[in-house]
């Protein structure tokens, strides 16, 4: 084929900006195209390889044959050319010569749009666009309410996991939505937030290693089908998170790595450009044209399927140079220390750009070390994320409940430690799916105790989850009370929901999620620091905690104990502001949830006792391991 027949579809100023690493929208030029050119039908192809000394597009069009269709090179460094005749559906690859001769393993289109069902591994041809989207009201209301001031509880799920067919196979993308909406929506989730839907070789990376970045997988079906997934769900009122992974990828020889002959999208040197925990290759966040891929990537989601927030995965292992490293197992940055510089460049420009062009969304990062300014504007010296995952609050609460109920006391301050720093970052509290895996046991796995006191902590541990500032994010199966740890290869422990106790589980947190919705004082004030205030946080002799959530108007309360003994507490004397009268609006030792009935029925009227500060208060049934939500009692707010 005479490789110069056809014009470019790239433009003089296509080149620039994609040399210049500002090319934001390079996915709609670089991978392949269906588009019609000097009135014949085909494929236009181009790929960024500045190294290789010929490329070409392969497939079952030529047989496989990279004599048949060069592509042209340019100063840039991208080949691009036109395949008349080819079209979508078709599969293809690039063959590559690299920089000293020979032929490298065929790779994978880094921007296909369509890959191939695992452990094949070639790209499909899959245009842009194609779609009729009916989400126009969602997308015109979001972000009228400040996504930090909303309510935010978000439903995460692995896909081929939550549930499957009878014989064990995946369900689609459609046939998920069709069961997962009704779902979240009975639970009373504002989101769900989705572990990567990325094309990935390795199902047991959980979409964690991936390498069709650009590509729903196809485990699930076509990328309309996912399309069809986020608009089901937009039309239902739910939004959809997605987890995105710009940390690392897997070293497949159809991938990124080495890729044109040369260490193009990873460092050459192995103390820069691999992790040593998960042996996959680190960005060269450095390389402008790496930026641009990454960057386009992130914008592609928010394009061209809507999504509503991106959760970054691993953002301390870009952080640091010397993450999971020993001496001289790392190299120091250019002042010596161990910092990132590129990657907090590339991080600060990512939450830039995202909020720039999709201000209506956010971002959000994991983040498991005390890096200052997380959630900072870039603008304030921070790295401009809109949300950060409170690992130390999970962590500590987490350990506090695995701990017999007897010797609570002495660490007490596992609870409270995170309410002195809960102003520093806008969080999410996470109880997510790397909690019940790998040995670490299930949420209920974790508690102590009797049946009855697991189950009851384990109601006990949603609620705290609730009553605490934050943003909230609970992994699937919680719900039930699931016993096993979760496993990517099956679904839920779904008949767990024919047994009441379990079924209690399932019906407090679509109590709670209700009640967190409803009550502005338990959500308006998530991310500032005068949306709380303890009652009392000191008394670890009785392991009780005690605060109330505050809203923007006067009287506007949410007042919750929690007793994280087995024991119950009578007349447990609680300081409250002044009020005529107040009422308990949920209990988690209530019958309904599989608890006792150790209830504060009726109005609750406070006595002139000074206590906690306050100068009446209210003498209370604590329940055991138990949570306390009380509000002022309509029209007694003084």
């Amino acid at each position: 084929m005479d490789r110069n027949r056809f014009p470019s579809r790239l433009g003089p100023m296509d080149h620039h900006l994609l040399a210049e690493g500002t090319h934001l929208r390079a996915y709609e030029k670089l991978g392949a195209h269906p588009t019609v050119l000097e009135g014949v039908a085909g494929t236009a192809f181009a790929v960024w390889a500045p190294s290789a000394r010929r490329v070409s597009v392969v497939g079952p069009f030529n047989g496989w044959d990279g004599r048949r269709h060069p592509l042209r090179p340019s100063d840039s460094g991208v080949w691009e050319g036109f395949v008349p005749g080819v079209g979508p559906g078709e599969l293809y690859k690039f063959e590559l010569e690299g920089p000293q001769g020979g032929l490298l393993a065929l790779k994978a289109d880094p921007f296909a749009f369509r890959c191939e069902l695992p452990p094949r591994t070639a790209s499909v041809v899959h245009g842009l666009g194609g779609y009729a989207w009916g989400d126009a009201g969602w997308m015109a209301a979001r972000g009228r309410v400040p996504i930090h001031r909303a309510p935010f509880s978000a439903y995460e799920v692995h896909l081929g996991s939550w549930r499957r067919r009878p014989d064990g196979r995946y369900l689609n993308y459609r046939e998920i939505a069709e069961q997962l909406i009704p779902y979240v929506k009975y639970l009373g989730f504002t989101h769900v937030e989705l572990l990567p839907v990325s094309e990935h070789p390795f199902y047991g990376s959980w979409g964690y290693q991936p390498l069709g970045l650009f590509a729903p997988t196809g485990r699930y079906g076509t990328p309309e089908d996912f399309k069809a997934f986020v608009d089901a769900f937009h039309q239902a009122g739910l939004g959809v998170v997605l987890d995105w992974v710009p940390a690392h990828f897997p070293e497949d020889a159809h991938g990124l790595g080495f890729f044109d002959g040369t260490h193009l999208y990873e460092h050459a040197d192995p103390r820069q450009g691999r992790h040593m925990d998960w042996g996959t290759l680190i960005y060269n966040y450095g390389r402008r044209e790496v930026q641009t891929f990454l960057l386009a990537n992130a914008l592609y989601w928010l394009d061209q399927f809507h999504i509503d927030g991106l959760r970054v995965d691993a953002v301390a292992s870009m952080l640091y140079l010397d993450y999971s490293r020993e001496p001289g197992q790392w190299l120091p940055n250019r002042h010596g220390g161990r910092e990132n510089l590129e990657a907090l460049a590339f991080l600060r420009r990512l939450n830039e750009t995202v909020y720039a062009e999709h201000p209506d969304t956010f971002t959000i990062a994991e983040e498991s070390t005390a890096w200052p300014g997380v959630s900072r504007p870039t603008s304030a010296g921070g790295l401009g994320f809109g949300f950060k995952w409170n690992m130390g609050w999970m962590h500590d609460t987490l350990l506090h409940f695995s701990r017999p109920m007897p010797h609570r006391r002495f660490h007490h301050d596992e609870l409270t430690f995170s309410l002195l720093y809960h102003g520093t970052e806008n969080f999410v509290l996470p109880l997510s799916h790397d909690e019940v895996v790998h040995g670490k046991r299930s949420l209920l796995g974790r508690m102590p105790g009797s049946a009855w006191e697991r189950l009851a902590n384990l109601r006990l541990l949603l609620a705290w989850a609730f009553a605490h500032p934050g943003k909230k994010l609970v992994f699937m199966g919680a719900e039930l009370g699931q016993e096993r740890e979760w496993s990517h290869a099956t679904a839920l422990d779904w008949g767990l929901l024919d047994r009441p106790d379990h079924k209690g589980i399932h019906d407090l947190l679509r109590d709670l999620n209700a009640l967190y919705r409803a009550r502005t004082s338990l959500h308006e004030g998530d991310c500032e620091p005068g949306g709380f205030t303890w009652i009392e946080c000191g008394d670890r002799a009785n392991s009780v905690l005690s605060l109330l959530r505050l809203g923007p108007a006067p009287g506007d309360l949410t007042a919750v104990i929690l007793n994280f003994t087995a024991l119950v507490y009578r007349d447990y004397r609680v300081g409250v502001p002044p009020a005529d009268a107040f009422e308990e609006i949920l209990n988690t030792d209530a019958p309904a949830y599989g608890g006792q009935g150790f209830l504060n029925p009726g109005r609750l009227r406070p006595e002139a006792v000074p206590q906690h500060g306050h100068r009446q208060s209210l003498p209370l049934t604590l329940p055991p391991l138990g949570a306390v939500f009380l509000r002022p009692a309509a029209g007694g707010v003084e």
